[in-house]
């Protein structure tokens, strides 16, 4: 007779179908209830298959070759996770003027830090290895 899944094993499940990179808790919503899905996203931190990015907020981890640590498996690195998490959570963001100015030409400064131009209200904080999102507005 064959068990039944766990919750976290549903969400890990979840979570290696989709092709997303950033997750929320409510995306899990319908597998239990809220204590026991952030129970299982905990969990699933603590393994290195999460990296947590802020309150509510959780990015896809890969095991690095080098280090054998978890670290943030995003396309865009911590930005283009940030970005996403940001468009999810429903707030409006626009690049800085220093990065528009920078795509367009105008400037040879690249920007390094992680920074955007927020509409509304936004007071979460998103960081990955001491490196925090900066919001304009």
């Amino acid at each position: 007779m064959r068990r039944a899944a766990t919750l976290q094993e549903k969400v890990e499940q979840r979570i290696a179908r989709k092709r997303d990179d950033v997750f929320l808790p409510r995306e899990f919503r319908d597998l239990g209830g809220e204590d026991q899905v952030l129970r299982a996203l905990r969990r699933l931190t603590r393994e290195g298959k999460l990296i947590r990015l802020g309150y509510g907020v959780y990015g896809r981890a890969v095991t690095s070759q080098i280090s054998g640590e978890p670290i943030l498996y995003s396309p865009g690195g911590f930005i283009g996770a940030a970005r996403r998490a940001l468009t999810k959570l429903g707030v409006q963001w626009e690049p800085t003027e220093a990065e528009r100015a920078y795509n367009e030409g105008r400037s040879t400064q690249i920007p390094v830090n992680p920074r955007v131009r927020v509409k509304g209200r936004f007071a979460r904080q998103l960081s990955y290895q001491g490196r925090r999102l900066v919001l304009e507005r």
